[in-house]
This record gives C-alpha cells, sequence and structure tokens, in this order.
C-alpha cells in the first residue's frame, strides 16, 4: 500500500473558508486514488493535512481534483494550493488561487509549467483542452462602439466567474487607498483652494509631501 501525505491550504482573505465538504482525487501517471475526504470545515488562512492511502504506487503525480459539495447552505471556498508528498519523499505543489462555488469538481496540474509538447500522457492532453474551451468561453469579446476596443461580452462583472471578478477584498483596498489620498490632498491644501497657486514650487511641495507618506505607507 503506498500512503500520500497531502495538505490543502485555504486562502487568507476574508470569506475564503467554507462549511462544505471538501475531497480530493490524486491522478498519477500509472493511476488515480480514491475520492477521499478532506474536511468539512475551512478557515481562511489555514491549512488541512491528510494521508490518502492507494493499493498501489500512483507514480509521478500529475493532477489532483478537488470535489466541493453542498451540505446545507453554499458558502464558496478560496483554495490557494495543495502540495502532495509521494511515499518515495518526493513533492508535489499544486497552485491553484482559485474559487470553488456550488457542487463542482477542479482540476488542477502539477505546477512546473510545462509546455504542449511536453503532455504525453492522454489525461493531460484532454486537460488542456478542456481548460482551453473554457477560457474561450469565459472571455468573449464584443464591440462596445465603432472604434473603441473590443471588451468583454458581458453586462456585468457578476455574470463573471468568482475567480474572474475584481475581488471585494481590492475593491475595499482600494476604496480606502482613495479615501487616504483624498484626506492627504485636503490637509495639503490641495482641494477645496479657493485662490490661486503662487507658484509651480508651491504645487511641487503639496505633491512631495503627499508621494512621501504614500511610500512610507507601502514600506
Amino acid at each position: 500500500m503506498a500512503v500520500y501525505k497531502v495538505t490543502v491550504a485555504t486562502g487568507d482573505m476574508v470569506e475564503a473558508g467554507t462549511n462544505n465538504s471538501i475531497s480530493i482525487t490524486l491522478v498519477g501517471s500509472y493511476g488515480e486514488s480514491r475520492q477521499t475526504t478532506v474536511s468539512f470545515l475551512f478557515l481562511p488562512g489555514k491549512e488541512k493535512s491528510l494521508s490518502v492511502h492507494c493499493g498501489q504506487d500512483l507514480g509521478p503525480i500529475v493532477l489532483i481534483r478537488l470535489h466541493k459539495w453542498r451540505l446545507f447552505l453554499e458558502d464558496a471556498w478560496f483554495c490557494k494550493d495543495v502540495r502532495v508528498t509521494a511515499p518515495n519523499g518526493t513533492l508535489y505543489r499544486f497552485p491553484c488561487y482559485q474559487w470553488l462555488e456550488g457542487v463542482t469538481t477542479v482540476e488542477v496540474r502539477e505546477g512546473s509549467g510545462k509546455k504542449l509538447v511536453d503532455d504525453k500522457l492522454q489525461i493531460l492532453k484532454e486537460h488542456r483542452h478542456r481548460e482551453l474551451v473554457a477560457r474561450q468561453e469565459a472571455y468573449r469579446w464584443k464591440n462596445f462602439a465603432q472604434g473603441w476596443p473590443r471588451c468583454l461580452n458581458v453586462d456585468s462583472i457578476f455574470e463573471l466567474d468568482s475567480s474572474i471578478q475584481f475581488s471585494r477584498i481590492r475593491a475595499t483596498n482600494f476604496t480606502g487607498f482613495l479615501i487616504f489620498q483624498g484626506a492627504s490632498h485636503f490637509l495639503s491644501g490641495f482641494l477645496l483652494r479657493r485662490t490661486s497657486w503662487n507658484s509651480l514650487d508651491e504645487i511641487r511641495t503639496i505633491f512631495s509631501r503627499t508621494q512621501g507618506r504614500d511610500i512610507g505607507g507601502c514600506l
């Protein structure tokens, strides 16, 4: 019997965790494991470890399948990555970085950056084809107006998959940055100024102060 050590990591953003059931299937070049339950509760920024028992050595692990099952209420889950340690000690990494919603199965390739010509196994060729078709369906283009650049063929960002949407966390951070910038300009005398600038040097002084605070905040 071959025993594989598996670690599943959840993203650290707000609401990344889930109380839905998550299970995993390991796919190797010699075969695949049975579907094994990982957990029924995932917390943001935390990891879950488990052992997957197989009747034989699966060979090099080339894919994993993550299965999400809704128990009572839908609770989306953001998977950061999965790490699999084979019985011989070889470590395989599977970067995921995407949301799983509803009852779904997501396949993730081993993160070694292989090209099309490197896909010797039929299962990898089929996975690449399915992934290409999914991307083509997700990113359809339309002409907004004559002479304008093309844009996505959707009426709202909410029609896009959650992994494609501009996340709420990023939007919150962006809004906070705008508020900070507005307050900085207000305190510097840039906003609501009713008199003319005395010189270009005065304008440069105000902007240099603002930029200094921004850089300091980033550091």
